[in-house]
Order: structure tokens, then sequence, then C-alpha cells
């Protein structure tokens, strides 16, 4: 295997023998696999909207769910993976036959592994490492991951039922285009960039999927003690899945416990009239193992990122969408979407309540509808000195012990310093007592990682209250963590919009080569993060 497309990856160059997420050297291996066949489908489909047929929208949403399957932490279910490889060519075979008989198709449109051995022989030319050309091979990469990122967010909009062709047509066609040896340093570069505009557009289409399904964020204090109820913990992304859990749970006697990603649907008025939605428990995945174990009931993995389990929790670890981990039960919908979470509600019946793991309370729905509610008294703020710098702390929480950095930068930030964040990584400070300015609280959090499409629309927002001609001139710092795909969409779409001076960590991703980094540092002002006390000078924050 070969695999660098997390942050975590080993020793900051690749895992060779198996993957630091836990998944082994064939499981990597099915996923290239399918992504190569995918990339196969992707050609027929691009030629049949080259000769003015249509794809229709299970097509493209079956593409959308291949590159969600093989992201970090979401797939570890090699039969799945198996099966999912025979349904593309199926599906690509039954597809080619609407072509006309002179279009010419890559080798990854006709290839047809049936068996396991097959699939792991093909797997040795089709990986990461089959583009020669490493500066080639790291754009490539960067515009895969993009792609796998956007499609996460697209996902959660498809099931929504909002969805775009154009969206569509774009993942395809980039998707196919990745098979062209021809396409040069310059080209992918460019490609790279219009993957950031895709993935604006794309959390645009997920932001208003939300707020038109669930409402507009709203300000919401939010318990991260326990009941005594017996409970459910709910983790990943996906808000339908937890709408259908609520009404699955409501009047059972039942608790509804958020964790991780999750943790920002508290702030949909949607979710507010359900009684069973206690609270949120614990805090971000990667300290899943310790605290499932001690949740004691049935625990609903909807999205990554998704550790695989101790053996002790095992038996009540439940996945659904692209989740797929071998061994657990896998939920399924029906033709109308609809799932069945009914085996949940009996197992948490026979379980204790929750361990507790703490006492008092976090604050989330801090979206752009409610910061634009605030604006005057931002705005405010910022005019009498009150607020000196926001710094935008988005992206992903991990495992490293380098990342207590954010942790620790957070408690040095002078106190005229508001913090802007989405995503995982807040959890490194959410909990911190850094209090607010004039009743702005200081972490300003806007929701899940794709919520960073609020970031930008605040950022946006202040350039034109001030009377800015470029965001840059904002006295906005970017310090984000990142540990996978959906970050690597983010960093494109800030890219895309003209965002520079982005400070990475806790360290570069591996997939970028030498000179991919140092055309992202000369372009882009891309740098790394080094000491707390260094940061706070370099960013002019040690005398703010």
């Amino acid at each position: 295997m070969f695999c660098y497309q997390c942050q975590e990856t080993a020793a900051g160059k690749g895992c060779m023998v198996k993957g630091v997420c836990g998944k082994t050297g064939e499981i990597a291996d099915l996923q290239d696999v399918l992504l190569y066949v995918t990339k196969g489908l992707c050609s027929v489909t691009k030629a049949l909207r080259s000769e003015g047929k249509t794809v229709a929208p299970e097509e493209s949403y079956f593409i959308t769910l291949n590159l969600f399957t093989t992201i970090t932490n979401a797939n570890f279910d090699a039969p799945n993976l198996e099966a999912r490889i025979r349904e593309t060519v199926s599906l690509r075979e039954r597809l080619k036959a609407s072509l006309g008989g002179s279009v010419a198709l890559p080798d990854a449109a006709r290839v047809n592994p049936k068996t396991r051995e097959e699939m792991l022989e093909l797997a040795r030319g089709c990986g990461v490492l089959s583009c020669a050309d490493e500066d080639k091979r790291s754009l490539r990469e960067l515009i895969t991951y993009g792609l796998k990122g956007l499609c996460a967010y697209m996902k959660h909009a498809n099931v929504l039922g909002f969805r775009d062709e154009g969206l569509d047509a774009f993942v395809a066609e980039t998707m196919a285009s990745l098979l062209d040896d021809s396409l040069s340093v310059e080209s992918l570069t460019k490609l790279a960039l219009e993957t950031g505009q895709k993935g604006v557009e794309t959390m645009a289409l997920l932001d208003t999927a939300n707020t038109k399904t669930y409402g507009d964020p709203e300000l919401t204090r939010v318990n991260t003690g326990v009941g005594k109820n017996p409970g459910i913990l709910i983790s990943g992304h996906d808000l339908k899945d937890l709408e259908m859990l609520l009404q699955a749970c409501e009047g059972q006697g039942v608790d509804v416990y958020t964790h991780g990603e999750m943790l920002p649907a508290h702030a949909y008025p949607a979710f507010k009239k359900y009684t069973c939605l206690a609270g949120n428990y614990g805090n971000a995945w990667w300290m899943q193992k310790e605290e499932f174990e001690r949740f004691r009931g049935p625990v609903l993995m909807t999205t990554n990122c998704v550790v695989p389990p101790k053996e002790s929790y095992k038996g009540r670890l439940f996945t659904t969408g692209s989740v797929h981990v071998e061994g657990c039960t896998h939920i399924e919908e029906n033709a109308e979407g609809k799932k069945d979470f009914s085996g949940l509600v009996s197992l948490a019946k026979t379980c204790q309540a929750p361990e507790e793991l703490e006492k008092g309370s976090v604050v989330t729905g801090l979206a752009h509808t409610q910061i634009f509610a605030l604006a005057d008294k931002v705005v405010d703020a910022v005019k009498s000195g009150a607020i000196k710098h926001f710094v935008v702390m988005a992206g992903c929480d991990g495992r490293q012990k380098g990342r207590v950095y954010y942790k620790e930068f957070a408690e040095a930030l002078p106190q005229d310093c508001v913090i802007l964040t989405a995503g995982c990584a807040k959890y490194k400070y959410n909990k911190l007592p850094l209090g607010d300015i004039g009743g702005i609280p200081r972490v300003i959090d806007a929701g899940q990682c794709n919520d960073c499409y609020s970031l930008v629309l605040v950022a946006l927002k202040l350039k034109e209250v001030f009377g800015l001609d470029d965001v840059n001139k904002l006295p906005i710092v970017y310090n984000i963590a990142w540990y996978e795909q959906k970050a690597v969409i983010v960093l494109l779409a800030l890219l895309h919009l003209g965002v520079k001076n982005i400070h990475l960590g806790p360290t570069l991703p591996a997939f970028l080569s030498p000179n991919v980094a140092d055309l992202l540092v000369k372009t882009f002002g891309i740098g790394s993060i080094t000491s707390v006390d260094e940061d706070m000078r370099r960013f002019g924050l040690a005398n703010a």
C-alpha cells in the first residue's frame, strides 16, 4: 500500500505497511481500485454529457458516494469495497451501451476485476505512485483529495433533496481528466483552483440545504453532562440521520447524545422540539475508543471519522451511509430514503445510562446568519479597539500530541482577540474559560467543517462593512489545523477566494512535492506553524 492523504500519515511521508488510521494494506489497495474504476465510470459519464445525453441523479450520486467511501476513517470493510467495485463496473458497462461506437475510452473504463485477487493485482498499477512525475502526482492528489471533501459535502446536500447538475458534471469530468497524462503542471494547478471554486459552490449548496430544511442555526448552549435514561450516541456529520434517529427515539425513554462533529446540530431550530435530544457527549473523533466504551449504549456512526472499534463496544457500534466497519451492523436506507433505527432503540433500552465524563456546557450556533445579527456589535467592538484581531482556527482535531499547540495558542491569545472556528478543531479550546468581549463570545463556533463557508461569508461581510478592496486587509489571522480531505477542499476554497498567508499545521501535507509546496508558498503565502510564542510574534499578536 501507499497512502498519504491524511495529516497523520506515517513519518510524515506515507503509510506503506498499515494505515495510521487503522486500515490494512488490503483495504488501502481496494480503495485505490475503487477510485480507479470510478475514474473509468466518470470518463463514460463525461462522454455521455458531451453527446448531449442525460446522466441520472442516482448515477451521479453513486460517483459521489464512491469518493466519500474512500475518505479517511470511513470504510474499513473489505467485502463492501469489493462489492462497490463490482457495482461500479456494472454501472459503467450499462452506461457504455448508450455511447456512440467511436468514443475512445481509457483503460480504467475497460478493466473488469471480478475477484479480490484480481482487484489487488490491479492495485499494483493504479495507486498513487503509478504517476511517476512527482509534481503532477502531487497536484493530482491535491485535486483528488479536494474532490473527496467536496463529495462528502455534496452527499449531505443530496440526501436532503438538493443537488446541482453542474457540480455533478464537474466531479465526473475532473475525475476523468486525472487519467490524462498529458495535462501539464500549469493545467493541473488551474484545475486545483477550479476545484476550490466548486468547493465554495458545494458548501453554499449544503448551507442552503441545511438551513432550508432545519432553519438557521441559533446561538445555543449545549449540555455536556448526562441524564438517567439510557442513551444512543450519534457521531459524524449527517443531519438527516440525526433527524430520523430523533424521530425513532422520541417518547421511548431513550436519550440521544451528539458526539464530535454532530455537536452543531443542537443549534438548528428543527431539532429543538425533540425532548430526547439530551446534549453532547465527549470530544473529537479521535477519543472515541475511550468515550464510546464509557457511553454504555449504542453508537451510530453516520460519516467519518470512525476508528476501528475495540471488542468491548464493537457489538453496539452501528454504521450507516458511507461508513462501513467489518463485523458491525450496517443500516441501509429503503427505497423512500428512510432508515430503520428501531434496533438501536431496543438495544439502548437494555443498556445502562451513559457514564458521566464531565459537567457543564458549550456554546455553538454562531453561523453567518447569527453573526450578521450581531454585526453592529461586532463592528463597534472593532472600531473601539475592543476586538483587534480575528483568528481563524478552523479545521480538524487529531491524535498527535503536538496538537496541544492549538490549545496553548488559544490560551495565549490576548483578550482582544476572537477565535473563529468550525469543524472538530474547536475541541482543543471550546471548553476553555476564554470569556467574551462585550457579549461577543471569544470562541465563535460556526458549526461543522462545512460551515467554514460561514466564516468566509463573515470575512466578506467585514470587508464590505469596512470598505476594503481586499479580504487580506482585514485583521484576520489564519491558523488552521488539518487532518483529512474535507480540510483540503476548505483550503482550496479559501485559495480560490484569494485568501493568503494561511498557516497549516501541525505539519504541511505530505502529498505536496517540494515544487508544489514552493508554488503555494510563493503564490499564496502558505506557511507552517512553529511554537506558540514564535507564532504569536509572526502573526502580529504578541502585542495585540
